[in-house]
């Protein structure tokens, strides 16, 4: 089969606007979390990280006129042309374009909005950001709850080994909205305080946005020093229910087991979990039990949610690119926010920055509707 590497990568965050920047303030225990009362976004105090919109237009001004494109895309804009610089792989029928997203310019749909109704449908994102660079090949928009940017990943290695593309790349957003907020506050899931994932006294989410975005490529030449190889792949559904994961972590157990039987390792040969870790009760405790009845109960684990925040549709790939450069400075990094255990199975929760070699990793994600992706990743020899 078709090797597939997941190379150049760049993450635009409230801890930065480069994936070094961002991955050397979680190094130093920097959290993009701050309390907010905004009541134009919701009535009563949130945590969340939010990148300034005066910042964004900034940046994008330097390319582009900011006024013509909506935060969400300038911020993709921003983020995939630095992927597309520093590869300098020309544009051509054999180059491929993802974008995941959960909700995208869902903010079009705001009155005091001054773009277009239609701007909200996701084909018009992709079409926006396809034109903006000169894609040939007309953009996939994958939109499949929060397992989405790391099942970006997935697709792109699939289309790779099947031969359509060679190159592919993928750029992840969502942002923090009305609508957003407004839905998980429906939930009562939200907290006012920056999150605790699987620990005791976790009392619920905070929401991020973030703009991720990578090259996945079958070539082995010019990978940067992070570059991870895609040992394999698998997504599963547990059709539980619309926002409750299964109650024995089904569909996260086999998706993972058959992750590792594509890459043909054991789950002993696993290093490093980057879990999904939304800080919500039952998500939390389904994925322990996934981790213990897959055996992985002792590999050390994290959640990045402390850090950024749940980001939803760009979680996954945010979170596989803070796993590829883990691996590159051979560190496992605190999973912030956690003190004592809150679920009822045994997981190796990581307390704080731990040298380690790094060969391996799992990165898994967990989202509404049922859906459980998991990728494991092997460091590259370059």
């Amino acid at each position: 089969m078709t090797k597939t590497f997941v190379s150049y990568n760049n993450i635009i965050s409230s801890l930065g606007f480069d994936s070094e920047t961002v991955v050397d303030n979680i190094s130093k225990g920097i959290s993009g979390l701050e309390k907010k009362e905004d009541v134009s976004l919701l009535p009563e105090p949130f945590c969340a990280s939010i990148i300034s919109s005066e910042k964004i237009k900034e940046e994008f001004n330097k390319i582009a006129d900011a006024s013509k494109y909506t935060k969400l895309e300038q911020m993709l804009i921003l983020s995939l042309g630095k992927v597309i610089e520093a590869s300098n792989i020309p544009l051509n029928e054999k180059v491929g374009l993802i974008i995941s997203t959960t909700k995208g310019n869902i903010d079009a749909l705001e009155k005091e909005n001054n773009f277009p109704k239609n701007r909200a449908y996701v084909s018009e994102l992709g079409k926006t950001i396809q034109n903006f660079f000169g894609f040939k090949n007309e953009a996939i928009v994958l939109s499949n709850a929060c397992v989405s940017g790391i099942l970006a990943i997935s697709a792109a290695k699939r289309f790779i080994c099947e031969g359509k593309y060679d190159h592919i790349f993928i750029t992840s957003g969502d942002l923090v909205t009305k609508f957003i907020l407004s839905g998980f506050s429906s939930f009562q899931a939200l907290s006012a305080e920056p999150c605790k994932p699987y620990d005791k006294n976790r009392i619920g989410i905070n929401l991020g946005e973030v703009v991720a975005s990578v090259l996945v490529t079958s070539s082995e030449e010019n990978l940067p020093k992070e570059a991870v190889e895609i040992l394999g792949d698998a997504t599963c559904n547990d059709a539980n229910h619309i926002s409750g994961p299964s109650r024995t972590g089904e569909g996260l157990f086999r998706s993972v087991k058959s992750a590792l039987k594509e890459a043909n390792i054991t789950a002993a040969e696993i290093d490093y979990i980057s879990a999904h870790g939304t800080a919500t009760p039952f998500n939390d405790e389904m994925e322990a039990i996934a981790f213990n009845r897959l055996e992985m109960d002792n590999v050390p684990l994290n959640s990045l949610k402390g850090y950024f925040g749940h980001t939803l549709g760009a979680s996954g790939l945010l979170e596989t690119i803070v796993g590829m450069h883990s691996m590159k400075k051979n560190t496992l990094f605190i999973s912030k926010g956690f003190d004592e255990l809150g679920v009822s199975q045994k997981i190796n929760i990581i307390k704080t920055n731990t040298p380690k070699t790094l060969n391996t990793f799992l990165k898994t994600a967990s989202g509404f509707g049922g859906c459980n992706t998991a990728v494991i990743f092997k460091k590259t020899n370059n």
